[in-house]
């Protein structure tokens, strides 16, 4: 009797555990949480935000250049003057100035093709967003009828104890009294520890369930989390009779994401192959520039003198004398301008550089080791594969909305067989639970009983749940959305 008031004590232990949930989330507060929260369905958004800029980009590109730039700095040693472009070893400041612009005034419809083939890619990129959020929807809704099914097994499987318990307490009495046998409070007491386990098991497949739940809405792990339970006899289902395979599929096919992304991949793909095609023929742009430079020396002369002359050896003859050349000496004095005087005649060297260009240019193709025509394969490819996945979505459309429809009926004639075998095993326990009290079948016989009552009902509250999401399936393909 000990073990079986640490029995009793765990399990209300269990249930204060399981109780202590703040706050109650139903299937379609989590669809819309995960909808924004979800990690997957993050990343699909900030791929889509990628993608629209490369679309911004491309849009961009058609209108005109422009660029300016300008330098400041010193020259040493032997360069080349900016202002006359000859060689000097002055030591020089410099200080230029450019402008240039240019835009591209045909080229076989590129430009316009990148816009239209980035547009249809972004769109099919916001597209993305909305299949990610579906795939997590049907996911969230898996892992939360999975959930309530547990939740419902701890239930049950409480009630379980609590009768095995009622009949442990009775038989004891009988025991004590020596009415009955010590071996049948034995058996009891071994079914309740048996009614145990599979109640702590169905507290484990909760929280395993509520932790994909929590995983799946990206909220912490330790953040106090329950469910609401709805009434699945109160949740409202469609006739099969409207949820007709051929006739979802035509609504999915307009309706679904997955489809509208695949399609427009493939016209993104159609324009990337006109673009590719136009990079094999020839540019022409127009553009021009204006600049200007200045340049001056870091040195300046501070004086001149003039010396004796140094004769060359040559005469010149004037009114019949003879005299003598003399090559001048001039003893040239230098030193280093202040800052101020580095700058003398900027204004004037910057007007007197002044140029400006217009022109036209034509960039033809000639070889380019393939780079153009293997990128026009290879569009071409990329093409075909879209193609190939559009074919391949609905494809796997029809064959999802097929099989959930096939296992909606098959799911629905389990619950009906279900439901017949939990009425027979209610009688069967019924019956044999009398005949227990009056001694005319052993505990082990009522154990059975009680077994296969339990099975029975666990099996129907399976099998209800399976059709439920079964049918709920069929009305998010027709394009009902998620709810209960």
């Amino acid at each position: 009797m000990k073990q079986f008031f640490t029995l009793i004590a765990c399990c209300t232990f269990g249930v204060a555990i399981s109780q202590q949930t703040p706050e109650k989330w139903d299937l379609r507060k989590m669809v819309d949480y995960a909808m924004k929260n979800n990690i997957s369905v993050q990343q699909t958004e900030v791929q889509a935000r990628i993608t629209a800029l490369q679309h911004q980009a491309n849009k961009l590109a058609i209108y005109p250049t422009a660029n300016f730039n300008t330098g400041i700095g010193m020259q040493f040693g032997r360069s080349v003057d900016p202002t006359t472009n000859q060689f000097t070893t002055t030591q020089l400041l410099f200080n230029n100035f450019n402008f240039s612009t240019g835009i591209v005034l045909y080229n076989w419809g590129r430009l316009k093709n990148n816009i239209t083939s980035s547009d249809y890619a972004t769109k099919a990129a916001v597209a993305d967003i909305e299949r990610a959020a579906n795939d997590i929807a049907l996911n969230v809704c898996t892992y939360y009828l999975a959930a309530l099914s547990s939740k419902q097994q701890i239930e049950i499987a409480q009630k379980q104890i609590e009768s095995t318990t009622e009949q442990l307490i009775n038989t004891r009495k009988k025991v004590n009294a020596g009415a009955l046998p010590e071996l049948n409070a034995a058996e009891l007491e071994s079914r309740l520890a048996s009614d145990s386990i599979n109640y702590f098991n169905a507290i484990s497949n909760y929280d395993q369930n509520v932790l994909n739940l929590k995983a799946l809405l990206n909220i912490g792990m330790a953040t106090p989390f329950d469910i609401e339970t709805p009434s699945l006899d109160k949740i409202p289902l469609e006739p099969l009779a409207e949820l007709e395979p051929a006739a979802v599929l035509q609504l999915s096919l307009t309706s679904m994401p997955q489809q509208k992304v695949a399609e427009l991949r493939n016209k993104s793909a159609a324009y990337a192959v006109k673009s590719a095609k136009a990079n094999m023929y020839p540019t022409i742009t127009f553009g021009g520039g204006l600049g200007t430079n200045f340049a001056n020396s870091t040195n300046k002369i501070k004086s001149v003198t003039l010396g004796a002359g140094v004769p060359t050896g040559d005469y010149v003859t004037v009114g019949g004398t003879n005299y003598l050349i003399y090559q001048p000496s001039l003893q040239i004095t230098q030193g280093k301008k202040s800052f101020s005087e580095m700058w003398d005649g900027y204004g004037v060297q910057l007007n007197n550089n002044f140029r400006q260009n217009l022109g036209f240019q034509i960039n033809i193709p000639i070889f380019n080791n393939g780079s153009a025509k293997l990128n026009y394969e290879n569009s071409k490819l990329q093409l075909r594969q879209t193609e190939i996945a559009i074919e391949q979505s609905k494809q796997k459309l029809e064959q999802d909305i097929y099989l959930a429809y096939n296992n909606a009926i098959a799911a629905l004639q389990r619950f009906n067989a279900s439901q017949k075998t939990v009425e027979t095993a209610e009688r069967t326990y019924d019956y044999a639970k009398k005949r227990y009290d009056v001694g005319l079948i052993t505990t082990l016989d009522l154990i059975t009983n009680q077994n296969n009552l339990l099975q029975a009902k666990l099996t129907r509250l399976n099998n209800h749940f399976d059709y439920v999401f079964r049918m709920k399936l069929l009305e998010f393909y027709k394009g009902q959305g998620l709810k209960l």
